[in-house]
């Protein structure tokens, strides 16, 4: 796929197993499993999917996935899988090495979405893009240095505070990356979220990061449990929908286990998948 000056190549780095209930938050079961099947632990698979961004000048990699160098006790509550897929086979499919990546975009720093960005070396974690600089929101780090009891579990500093510490790390509160790339800030599921919008007028697709983790949470009561504000998201998702239906925006998606991205219509029941696409 090609906007602007970029090609788009997504691919997966890994997969992991969180709890149903909490992906769906008031859902009931009855309905989200008709999607995301749940195994005996009530968990359902997400795929860390990630978009490589290929200019003249920059490589672009949005988020990392959730990384490896994890204990087995982590491993296993998380159901961290890299047998089939991971972070480096991504890259080399896509014809670059780790050295050539220019530019690391942060959507937000919870451990499956940045885990990847170090490596463990000599006991030590360093930068996995040792020529990259890396982008996340200021006010989004502030949070993530000093989180509330109820997603401090969501942020593990070893797999970001590296990375400010190396001075790598541009911290900011603007939102135009370049001319075709721009940030939407969203509060709904952490704050200053950094969602990725990549246009040139006639193409745009949306990273949606975990504002719709699923295909499925193009729903609008489809808001996971994980969320700070709830009905922030659910604010979010309405105000963005209905200009993705009028400029055909395609949707990113970054756990779903199937599905890379989509177009969404609004139909009588309210907004659903359109065009399906398994990977970018």
């Amino acid at each position: 796929m090609k906007i602007g000056k970029y090609t788009l190549k997504s691919f997966v780095s890994g997969r992991v197993a969180l709890d149903g209930g909490a992906m769906f938050g008031v859902v009931p079961k009855t309905l989200w499993q008709r999607t995301n099947q749940a195994d005996d632990l009530n968990r359902v698979q997400l795929a860390t999917r990630n978009l490589i961004l290929n200019s003249e000048n920059r490589k672009i990699l949005i988020d990392t996935g959730v990384g490896e160098f994890w204990d087995d006790k982590f491993t296993k509550i998380y159901g961290v899988d890299h047998e089939r897929f991971n972070l480096y086979s991504g890259l080399e499919k896509a014809g670059l090495k780790p050295d050539q990546i220019t530019d690391v975009i942060l959507t937000h720093l919870h451990f499956d979405h940045t885990g990847g960005s170090v490596v463990q070396e000599n006991e030590k974690f360093i930068p996995a893009f040792p020529n990259a600089t890396y982008h996340v929101q200021k006010e989004h780090y502030k949070w993530a240095i000093n989180p509330a009891e109820k997603d401090r579990g969501s942020f593990i500093k070893d797999r970001f505070v590296p990375l400010f510490e190396a001075g790598i790390l541009k911290l900011w509160d603007e939102t135009e990356f370049d001319d075709n790339i721009n940030f939407m800030l969203i509060d709904g599921h952490t704050f200053a979220q950094q969602i990725i919008k990549i246009s040139d007028g006639n193409e745009t697709l949306l990273f949606c990061g975990d504002l719709l983790p699923f295909i499925s949470h193009i729903h609008l009561p489809y808001i996971m449990a994980y969320d700070l504000q709830p009905l922030k998201t659910l604010e979010e998702k309405k105000k963005i929908f209905p200009q993705a239906v009028n400029e055909n925006w395609k949707l990113f998606f970054e756990h779903d286990p199937q599905y890379a991205a989509a177009t969404i219509k609004q139909t009588n029941s309210g907004f659903a998948a359109d065009k399906l696409f398994e990977e970018i």
